[in-house]
Formats: structure tokens, C-alpha cells, sequence
């Protein structure tokens, strides 16, 4: 085992390129940083991310954003918050700008500017960065250093940084293969599933509403109880439904259908009103606009295709005058504006998964550090562990952060060098 260094991080995605640059910057001049990434290109599911633009961070991070262990991830989204991203990233040549949301992008509205400052300040600090060498064992050895096996053979580390990402988005080089590396390492990994993924809906009319987008407040019940609420954002597809507030639910009807339970998902196209106030609204313009269509009526606060499918799929003919409507029509409309039951039939899967729930629990890495409690130079990052963030730029947040963490952990642990 001729080749050595002293920190290896293994994955060249937002984490992995954060702690290697913040690895070298901390180490000290001499010491032999080496990282490797499986995937033939860098930085992948950066440069696709944001549709191509890359939603770096938000301008207000919560924990309350975040699904897990909260005041672990309290601890770490303190320790390097949003303001120091900005920061960071204005000392790599990249400035933001904040759009609808909180949302920070580059001012350049290309992600490639992203991973480019990111590659160019680990190449400047010397970090020897390979692509296409995928590690597929991380091995201690008696004087704590670890074999590192790869494509093209194995290097002895001092340290390890683990940032191989989830399941999310397979394409760009995370298929959870590194679980598999954790589990010998002594870790246990929680169940996984794909989240802020669009949902697919049965047969319907979401066919022909394809394009629209609308606010809309969505409610999962499981087994009768609500598990979730919340509002924003609804994109009808030709295979269901998108937008930031189904992304932000999906995990939950994900991991409820999972574990068996009756899963229901209920949609109100007015939010904020509730069913008694709009058939109170519905009788009130029967009586001051009795010739008014169904359909018209509708569009004056759904878009006119929304409209007129909705009152179809409550049986009612959008052309019938208001005025005309039964009493149990009247309701049956009320009912589909305000607790509408959206088909939902499964998920786009993992290929359209934007991160994964689930993964390494927290409370077996050391928050100070992400230095792994079951073997002790070991540093974990990103999406390998179980957390996840809402949409918005909130999981790469928690990338630069655990990143931070890594990297200066690793390069300040007083463990064997190579």
C-alpha cells in the first residue's frame, strides 16, 4: 500500500467539496488531501439542481425546516448559519440574490457557477480532487488509519470524511451505496424513502390541468388522523402533481403508505376558508347572481381550467346557472373546494427524489465535529444522514454546514496521518 494522505473524503457532491475545502483550509500546509468521487463528472446533482440554477441556501433557516433530530440539527445549522454561507460563498466569487421564498440563487442563475468556485478554491488549496474512482470499502486498521478501496485500487488515510449522499436523483451518483460502507463501520441506517418527489395521481383530471399552478393548502390523514398540513404552491402534471407544497408533503405520504396505513390526501383550493364559510359564499351568490355559471363563479378564485374540472369531478355541469343548484349539489361543491381527495397512487420513485429520508441517525455522530461515535475517525456529511429539509435551499444549507463541520473536525482530530 504504497499511496497515502492524510484526510480522504469520499463524494464529490455539495458536502464533500465543502469539508474537502474547509479540511485543507484548517489542516495545516503540509498535510495530503485526497478526494474521490464515484461518477465520471463533479458536482452533479448541483449543477441540475434549482432547474439548473441552484438554490444555494434560504435567508431564514429553522430547524423547523429540517426532519430530524431537532436539537442536533439545531446545533449544526448554528454552527455555520445561512449568513456565513453568504459570506463563504461572496469569498468565492459568488454573489446571491434572493427571489420569492427566501430563496438564494447566484446572481449568474447558473449553477455551474456554483460547482465551478467550489472546484476552482479545492484546487487552489491543493485538495487532490479524482473523479471515477468510486470506493466501495473504508477499512480501520490497527494504528487508526483506514484502507480505502476504490476503482483503481486503495490508499491508506489517517482520516475519512464519508459524503456520499442518499438514494435521491441515482443518476448523479448516489444510489445509497455508502450506507453500505457506514453499516461495517458500525452504523446503523434507518429505513429510506424519497422525498420532495412529485406524486402520481389515478386516472383524472389532472390530464388536462397540466401546466396550471395554484395555492392550495394539502392535509394528509393516516388511519383517519392528520399526520401533515400546509400550504403553498400546487403544479398540475400529466402523472399527478408538483410544485414546492407537494414536494414538501410527499415524504409523508411516503412514509405513511409505507408503513401500511390507510394514507389520504386532501386537497382545499381555497386556504383559510373553511367548508361552512364557502357554502355560506355559495348561497350568497345564488341569491345575488343567480345566472351565473358554475364554472364562472369558480374562476373568479380558481384558474378557469381548475374550475371547471373541479365542478365536474363534483358532479356538477360548470354551464349550470348557480341558481339552479340543489342544495346536496351546493354541498358536494363546497366539499370539493374544501376537502377535495386527491387520488394519489405512489410516487416518481427515486430517479425524481430531490433527497432522501432517512439514514445515519444523528445522535450516533458527535454534532461538534460529525465525527462518527462508533469509530472514531470517521467523519460523517450531507445526505448520508437522516435529515432533510423542506424545499427551498435548506438541504444544501445542511450540506455546507455538515461540510464545515466535517472538514474542520477531520483536518483538527489528532488521529494517525498517512
Amino acid at each position: 500500500m504504497s499511496e497515502r494522505c492524510d484526510i480522504a473524503i469520499v463524494g464529490a457532491g455539495a458536502a464533500g467539496l465543502a469539508a474537502a475545502i474547509f479540511a485543507a483550509e484548517t489542516a495545516a500546509a503540509s498535510t495530503r488531501l485526497v478526494l474521490l468521487e464515484g461518477a465520471a463528472r463533479l458536482g452533479a446533482k448541483i449543477l441540475i439542481s434549482g432547474g439548473g440554477r441552484c438554490n444555494v441556501t434560504n435567508t431564514e433557516v429553522r430547524p423547523e425546516d429540517f426532519n430530524g433530530a431537532r436539537p442536533v440539527v439545531r446545533n449544526i445549522l448554528a454552527a455555520f448559519d445561512t449568513h456565513a454561507t453568504v459570506r463563504w460563498f461572496a469569498g468565492l466569487g459568488v454573489a446571491l440574490k434572493p427571489e420569492a421564498g427566501g430563496k438564494l440563487f447566484p446572481v449568474s442563475d447558473r449553477a455551474r457557477t456554483v460547482l465551478d468556485a467550489l472546484v476552482h478554491r479545492a484546487a487552489a488549496l491543493h485538495v487532490d480532487v479524482r473523479s471515477a474512482q468510486r470506493v466501495a470499502d473504508v477499512t480501520p486498521q490497527p494504528d487508526r488509519s483506514f484502507i480505502v478501496r476504490h476503482t483503481l485500487g486503495a490508499l491508506r488515510a489517517g482520516q475519512v470524511i464519508l459524503a456520499t449522499g442518499g438514494r435521491s436523483l441515482p443518476r448523479t451518483g448516489s444510489d445509497g451505496s455508502g450506507w453500505d460502507i457506514v453499516r461495517r463501520l458500525g452504523h446503523t441506517v434507518t429505513e429510506t424513502y424519497p422525498a420532495l418527489v412529485p406524486l402520481m395521481l389515478a386516472n383524472g383530471f389532472h390530464r388536462e390541468l397540466s401546466g396550471v399552478s395554484q395555492p392550495v393548502e394539502l392535509s394528509i390523514f393516516a388511519n383517519g388522523k392528520r399526520i401533515d398540513q400546509r400550504a403553498g404552491n400546487l403544479l398540475w402534471t400529466h402523472f399527478g402533481i408538483s410544485g414546492p407544497v407537494v414536494m414538501d408533503a410527499s415524504r409523508h405520504w411516503v412514509i405513511a403508505h409505507a408503513t401500511g396505513a390507510t394514507v389520504e390526501m386532501r386537497c382545499s383550493f381555497l386556504p383559510g376558508r373553511s367548508f361552512e364559510a364557502v357554502e355560506r359564499h355559495l348561497i350568497e351568490t345564488a341569491a345575488t347572481r343567480p345566472r351565473l355559471s358554475v364554472g364562472r363563479l369558480l374562476a373568479h378564485d380558481l384558474p378557469e381550467r381548475v374550475a371547471a374540472a373541479l365542478a365536474r369531478a363534483a358532479g356538477v355541469d360548470p354551464g349550470l346557472p348557480f341558481a339552479r343548484l340543489s342544495r346536496p349539489q351546493r354541498r358536494q361543491l363546497a366539499h370539493a373546494l374544501t376537502a377535495f381527495v386527491l387520488p394519489v397512487v405512489g410516487v416518481r420513485g427515486w430517479d425524481y427524489a430531490e433527497v432522501t429520508a432517512g439514514g445515519v441517525p444523528l445522535n450516533e455522530i458527535d454534532y461538534r465535529t460529525m465525527q462518527s461515535r462508533r469509530t472514531p475517525g470517521v467523519f460523517l456529511a450531507g445526505e448520508l444522514l437522516d435529515c432533510d429539509g423542506r424545499i427551498g435551499g435548506f438541504n444544501f444549507q445542511w450540506a455546507w454546514a455538515t461540510g464545515y463541520l466535517a472538514g474542520r473536525g477531520a483536518a483538527r482530530h489528532p488521529g494517525a496521518t498517512g
